[in-house]
């Protein structure tokens, strides 16, 4: 039985764990900080941290042990009603077989985060059926600017019970703004594309593609059977890593049975062109069936939507035009 976790509200306490990169990285500045507290108290939220946040080794991150604490930590604590990834990283898959699943069942609460956190986020969906979110990290809220769009589908996911249709940013950007806020660089946003047309209704799972696949073959992937794949990847995927990435999806028992793909914004560096990702996708004769629309404002470009892995998802994808609506979450 699917569990959702009860919504926010002004007064509630988020806690900051950091299960993947350190929040003591070099770059990662005070100034930066204090916004995102900001950012977040000015939705009326409490900003509280895990004890081991700042512990850093030669990986940019902490011990199995330490993370793996800050986490059980801040579901046990019955006051924090949304647990959020400081950053993203390589290794929260490290801490799977050491997460009490039954407690984070037990004291079920929002779990927030994407990229690196794609593992964890879809393995405590599998193992407990509480719905997580792909959104915003910790640090994604020191944003000084064109962060609205972010902070709108951020609270239409996690603040309210309603369904709600998401529709594209007007600009987006894909330059390091936590290095550099004073020299933002935006795009307009053309809309998605829509690769195959269809219509389709189903559970979501995914986020970032190759932390996903790290799933594979354990106990931590979801069931694919009647889901909607929501799919991303950063800078370093080319178009042929992402190719042969999805190819190894498509080999996995019952992708037959998945109902729709939604893929999101490639970052600059990847040189993914909307051409090249046709060629993709009409290359997979298991793809034809199914409604595909890509250039959705999430992944590793700003600003990006909020989405729940387990909750459900309406695609309708027809000729240049698509309508995706979240419908429970």
């Amino acid at each position: 039985m699917l569990l959702i976790p009860p919504k926010l509200k002004k007064g509630d306490k988020v806690r900051v764990i950091a299960p993947a990169q350190s929040l003591a990285m070099p770059w990662i500045t005070e100034e930066l900080k204090k916004i995102a507290i900001e950012r977040l108290e000015g939705l009326g939220l409490k900003v509280s941290f895990g004890r081991n946040v700042k512990e850093i080794d030669e990986f940019n991150s902490s011990s199995i042990q330490s993370r793996i604490e800050d986490l059980h930590e801040a579901f046990k604590d019955r006051s924090v009603k949304l647990v959020i990834s400081a950053i993203g990283g390589f290794n929260s898959n490290q801490l799977l077989r050491y997460l009490d699943y039954e407690l984070i069942k037990s004291h079920p609460k929002i779990f927030c985060g994407f990229s690196d956190i794609t593992a964890l986020a879809n393995a405590i969906y599998t193992k407990t059926s509480l719905v997580t979110y792909i959104g915003p990290h910790f640090l994604s809220f020191g944003e000084k600017v064109g962060i609205e769009y972010t902070l709108e589908y951020f609270k239409k996911c996690l603040f309210s019970n309603k369904s709600f249709e998401i529709k594209p940013s007007k600009e987006w950007s894909d330059d390091r703004w936590m290095i550099n806020q004073e020299k933002r660089k935006f795009y307009p946003n053309e809309g998605w594309w829509v690769i195959n047309e269809g219509e389709a209704i189903g559970e979501i799972i995914g986020g970032n593609l190759s932390t996903l696949n790290l799933l594979q073959g354990t106990e931590f992937f979801p069931s694919l059977n009647g889901k909607i794949l929501f799919l991303e990847d950063d800078e370093l995927s080319t178009p042929q890593i992402f190719d042969r990435d999805l190819q190894s999806l498509i080999h996995q028992p019952e992708f037959e049975k998945i109902k729709g793909i939604v893929i999101g914004r490639f970052q600059i560096k990847s040189n993914m062109s909307k051409q090249l990702l046709e060629k993709i996708i009409k290359s997979k004769k298991e793809l034809k069936r199914i409604p595909v629309i890509a250039n959705v404002d999430f992944g590793h470009t700003t600003p990006q939507i909020t989405f729940p892995i387990g909750g459900k998802a309406k695609i309708l994808a027809q000729s240049n035009q698509a309508k995706l609506e979240i419908i429970e979450h």
